[in-house]
């Protein structure tokens, strides 16, 4: 059965905010966004908080990695740091993986959700060349570490980070993806609205590895044309997805879904769209 969260919302100050709301929707769970500052490293660290407050709830969490996050950075110290995060991040999960063996689906993993970082690029007179692509082998070298690492960290734990598309997966991202879904502490999450918002260019690419889709961003979108600009992050129903075959394939795949708007309005729209096609 699908489970549906909600994600940190920029109208919520607290955690005890957000939670309420979760409550009042009748959401499962809450995806913790490190793009915000309540919820650095500092303040997660506090985990007796977060899993009291959630334990009374009866809801669990989901983590968003900082955006930012750049696997292969060519500044050893810069990726030093954001090793460190996601060591520092899996054994926070750890500490709250036993709310969503209560509250979710055991069957599921505890996600911790992360962006493919472009890099840098230097725009030419004809074409624009990225600094990971020119660099191919040390990228793929950092990559190589990078799973290693995880793979260590996780160890035993039911947890998966999840690669999640947003403007489409660059040529040499494919490549470092397909290296990290071979180790099965990897997956991936499929952004809907982001995807139809660049015309569905990297369906292909995800429905090649449907067998690692773990977690879903369900929010609605329109795609650009002559006559509007593409536009994401809707209220469902807002926009043009069919959102009854994206959540199909999320239901075959077992993935949980976060509603990814970004207002309290658009997300209890989104609530009460899901009630009338959900059975």
């Amino acid at each position: 059965m699908l489970q549906f969260g909600m994600p940190t919302l920029i109208e919520n100050y607290t955690l005890e905010e957000n939670i309420q709301l979760c409550q009042n929707l009748g959401l499962k769970f809450i995806e913790l966004n490190m793009n915000f500052p309540e919820y650095q490293l500092k303040e997660l660290k506090k985990t007796k908080k977060f899993f009291d407050f959630a334990s009374e709830a009866g809801i669990y969490y989901t983590i968003h990695l900082d955006e930012n996050v750049s696997i292969a950075d060519f500044n050893l110290l810069v990726r030093k740091a954001y090793l460190r995060t996601i060591k520092k991040t899996i054994s926070i999960a750890k500490k709250l993986l036993p709310l969503q063996n209560r509250f979710g689906n055991q069957s599921m993993s505890f996600i911790i959700n992360m962006h493919m970082n472009h890099g840098v690029y230097m725009t030419l007179p004809k074409e624009k060349i990225y600094m990971y692509d020119r660099n191919l082998n040390i990228y793929l070298d950092c990559f190589k570490q990078f799973r290693s690492l995880c793979e260590k960290w996780i160890g035993n734990a039911n947890i998966i980070i999840a690669i999640e598309n947003t403007d489409g997966f660059l040529e040499y991202e494919k490549t470092a993806i397909d290296y990290l879904l071979e180790s099965p502490k990897f997956g991936l999450t499929w952004d809907i609205g982001h995807s139809k918002a660049i015309g569905e260019t990297y369906v292909q690419f995800i429905m090649q590895h449907k067998d690692k889709l773990q977690h879903f961003h369900i929010h609605d979108a329109t795609t650009e044309s002559k006559t509007q600009k593409a536009n994401n992050h809707l209220a469902l129903g807002d926009g043009e997805i069919n959102i009854k075959d994206r959540l199909i394939t999320a239901e075959k795949t077992n993935s949980r879904c976060v509603l990814e708007t970004k207002t309290i309005d658009a997300l209890r729209k989104s609530v009460a769209y899901l009630s009338d096609i959900v059975c």
